[in-house]
């Protein structure tokens, strides 16, 4: 199956597993997809991922969902960059989320990282998405 949008076709299957209470969701393998999952983890806002073979060779990324108090960690989750119309802030205008409560997740240079890492990193870059 072909994804336009592959960032937010994830964001997308997190988003509803969450509303149905799953303790997993597998999504296409992609390099870009782990290393957002990868930032996802570190902040804690997933207990992490795994990469996992299908039977025809494509891969697939298993990631097991958090949950505090029966409610999910991830209370709100936006795509801001598409295909259509791609957003880049320099490393002064990066967005604050939630006034800090949140986390932007940013394509940058020196590679995919939170806007406060890419802020003491002193890189810019495209903004993929936002997570709080």
């Amino acid at each position: 199956m072909y994804v336009n949008d592959p960032i937010g076709d994830m964001l997308a299957r997190i988003r509803n597993a969450q509303m149905r209470g799953k303790s997993t969701v597998s999504t296409p393998a992609s390099k870009l997809r782990a290393w957002v999952l990868d930032v996802m983890a570190s902040e804690g806002y997933i207990r992490g991922y795994e990469k996992k073979e299908t039977e025809n060779g494509q891969g697939e990324l298993v990631i097991s969902l958090k949950y505090f108090e029966g409610e999910p960690v991830i209370r709100e989750l936006k795509r801001v960059s598409t295909p259509g119309r791609r957003v880049y802030m320099g490393v002064n205008d990066l967005p604050s989320v939630r006034n800090g409560l949140g986390v932007s997740i940013v394509s940058t240079p020196k590679g995919v990282m939170s806007d406060a890492a890419a802020r003491s990193a002193n890189v810019g870059g495209e903004v993929l998405c936002t997570v709080f």
